[in-house]
């Protein structure tokens, strides 16, 4: 049960403490990760509804945006860009999703092993992109330009999250490096 205390206008607030916020400023950057993960799944969950207007397909969030980086500036893509561009490294996960939009009609493989192999999106793909960026329009950048400012908050709000996004990756590496090993019953006393 979080804790309450006195606000400097005297009226009583929550405590906003735990483990992972400690300090004010430990209680910011919590709130903002939080913000950060409810919104990811908010975007997922947008994005599948999105797709579901457009074509009978069930679909995740991360498909739906695999699906579009391959339209994007209308050229084949090999699974090692996409996945730079996504910037994820589960290839076996992009490689379950690309068979899957491949089983849909949506995109096709072209090339082999020793020439590379890239990937494209098909016609259908193509009118099922088209679609989606025509809901997008009508639904979320509506909704977005309905808001006082917000076209303005965008720009920084962006630069802040791959700010953090190289952030993120650095200090990955940096607990990588300093990762110990875990103990084994042969390792006990």
């Amino acid at each position: 049960m979080a804790r309450r205390t006195s606000g400097t206008d005297g009226r009583e607030t929550l405590d906003r403490r735990w483990h992972l916020a400690a300090t004010p400023a430990e209680v910011d950057f919590t709130e903002l990760e939080f913000a950060v993960m409810r919104t990811f799944e908010s975007f997922g969950r947008w994005q599948s509804e999105c797709l579901a207007g457009c074509i009978d397909l069930a679909a995740s969030g991360p498909e739906n945006a695999l699906l579009h980086v391959i339209r994007m500036n209308d050229r084949p893509k090999s699974v090692k860009e996409l996945a730079r561009l996504l910037n994820r490294d589960d290839i076996p996960n992009i490689q379950y999703s690309l068979r899957k939009l491949i089983g849909a009609g949506l995109v096709e493989r072209s090339g082999a092993a020793r020439s590379g192999v890239t990937y494209s999106v098909t016609a259908e793909g193509r009118a099922v992109t088209e679609k989606y960026a025509a809901i997008r329009r009508a639904l979320l950048l509506a909704a977005i330009e309905a808001v006082p400012g917000f076209g303005e908050r965008l720009a920084g709000a962006t630069q802040a999250l791959n700010l953090l996004a190289g952030i993120y990756e650095e200090v990955s590496r940096v607990a990588a490096t300093h990762r110990r090993p875990t103990k084994t019953a042969d390792d006990a006393p």
